[in-house]
């Protein structure tokens, strides 16, 4: 299987666990892998025929505006679920990092994959 990926995407949120984040904008970033055929795409060079990038980096952008959640891990799994059921990707990998929030640790986050590249 084919992997489009959408890596380093930067979306300004809400997220955290604790009072203080509740009230602050923090900035996530975002690596998808995604398993889709290119196969047609390829053959036709029209974006019709493709996973978009553009409009999963959209739509994800938004959703994780939206969600003000607690936890990156819910937000991984709810990314991973909009990237298989609205964009028809066969397998996905998210990562979430939420850059900063360990001192002393330049990355930490989360790592899912879910769906079936076969």
């Amino acid at each position: 299987m084919d992997t489009i990926f959408l890596h380093g995407l930067k979306v300004d949120c809400v997220i955290g666990v604790w009072e203080w984040e509740r009230r602050i904008i923090q900035t996530i970033i975002i690596d998808l892998d995604m398993a889709f055929d290119v196969q047609r795409a390829a053959k036709s060079d029209d974006i019709s025929d493709t996973l978009s990038y553009r409009d999963v980096a959209k739509r994800v952008t938004a959703h994780v505006q939206a969600a003000k959640a607690n936890l990156i891990e819910r937000l991984a799994e709810e990314v991973a679920d909009i990237i298989l059921e609205e964009f028809s990707a066969k397998w996905c990998r998210v990562r979430v990092n939420k850059r900063g929030a360990v001192t002393h640790a330049g990355d930490v986050g989360v790592l899912i994959e879910r769906g079936s590249a076969d």
